[in-house]
């Protein structure tokens, strides 16, 4: 059977599947390869400064002729002012900044990590180039300098990666963009759908990066039911090949967002040892932890993670605890140090056993998917 959904034509895509917009990972190149196998590419643009995002906008532009999307983050805590709490998070962390970025210079001398500039250490934490703006990295005001370059470039879809996109909605919609947010409770679902978006990304825990506390299989039907007669819901987390987006439509979903399949592509942004980390890795190799952004994030297990949990030390809210891992980042990837910085991804890795062309990806997706919809006529 055809894999088409709504979405499809409210996107302008030829099939329900979408690029998660992984930070680093998903560059204009493997974006614009999505697009052209038939699916909707996502640049994963939340570390970008305005000036890289709008380069990276046009590039992807002069790739492929095709729909094609960006994700940014929107934490409403740092829009406000207030730094997001997790747990114990300390209530005043540029006062413990100091001894969190010792606790770095000693676990950069005791895994013998070489030095790296401050510049690099930024591009590592997902700066890659900050341009003439001199914003801080993931502060009020370089969130809402990422939103007006989204409006003047009149992108075709946005995708809100953490938050609600409510106060730029009227004037993306007037570009014609179609908006969307990636929630990962129902509550959340409730009040991005009252600010008008035109669809929702359900992903649940299973999912690589910044995810829900909440499993894959039981958030996509719940979201479906709080708000499927509203609005398309898109699923995510953990989908890794074929079967899981028939699942995930199965569930009520009308599409789905898939990243780390994505990851281990010959376009992927990431550096090439940390591909392979992701072949090598299992379903059991993933761990969640704030040790890199200060949001819970699933990444395959590394000493970096594992270190702070032994100290017993609680990471800093966002922005502050990337201050206190670029270091480390830029460090692990310049030694290409698996143990150290692999990378974000979800527990379908063990899915994934080749780094392979995007567009190959793309197509085993869709065959996957079809087949896998075929053979469950045979339950009914």
């Amino acid at each position: 059977m055809a894999l088409k959904s709504r979405i499809c034509e409210i996107l302008g895509i030829e099939y329900p599947i979408l690029l998660a917009g992984m930070g680093g990972a998903s560059v204009p190149a493997l974006a614009a390869a999505v697009s052209n196998a038939g699916g909707l590419g996502v640049l994963g643009a939340a570390a970008c400064s305005p000036d890289q995002l709008r380069s990276w906008i046009r590039q992807t532009r002069e790739m492929t002729d095709k729909p094609f999307g960006v994700d940014t983050l929107l934490p409403a805590s740092v829009r406000r002012g207030s730094s997001p709490q997790s747990g114990d998070a300390p209530d005043n962390p540029m006062a413990l900044l100091g001894e969190y970025q010792e606790f770095t210079r000693d676990f950069m001398e005791r895994e013998h990590l070489p030095h790296v500039d401050a510049a690099a250490a930024m591009r590592a934490a997902g700066a890659p180039e900050m341009g003439k703006s001199g914003l801080q990295l993931f502060s009020r005001e370089f969130f809402e300098a990422q939103m007006e370059v989204v409006i003047e470039e009149k992108v075709p879809v946005y995708a809100a990666g953490l938050g609600n996109p409510e106060p730029w909605m009227d004037r993306l919609h007037a570009n014609g963009t179609k908006v969307m947010a990636v929630i990962g409770k129902v509550k959340h679902a409730r009040q991005v759908v009252d600010s008008g978006i035109d669809m929702i990304v359900a992903q649940g825990h299973d999912g690589g990066g910044h995810n829900s506390p909440i499993g894959t299989m039981s958030l996509i039907p719940q979201v479906v039911d709080a708000v499927g007669n509203r609005v398309p819901v898109i699923g995510a987390g953990g989908i890794s090949d074929g079967r899981g987006v028939a699942a995930a439509l199965m569930l009520g979903a009308e599409g789905a967002w898939v990243g780390t399949a994505f990851l281990a592509t010959v376009e992927a942004g990431i550096e090439h040892f940390q591909k392979e980390a992701i072949t090598e890795s299992g379903d059991a190799d993933t761990v969640v932890s704030r040790s890199l952004t200060g949001k819970p994030a699933r990444m395959i297990r590394n000493k970096w993670a594992d270190a702070w949990v032994a100290a017993g030390k609680e990471p800093l809210p966002m922005p502050y605890q990337s201050m206190v891992s670029g270091p480390v980042m830029a460090s692990g990837i310049k030694a290409e140090r698996k143990d150290i910085m692999p990378g974000f991804a979800g527990q379908g890795i063990g899915l994934i056993d080749a780094i392979r062309p995007a567009a190959e990806v793309m197509r085993d997706l869709v065959d996957e998917a079809e087949t896998a919809l075929a053979s469950a006529r045979s339950y009914s």
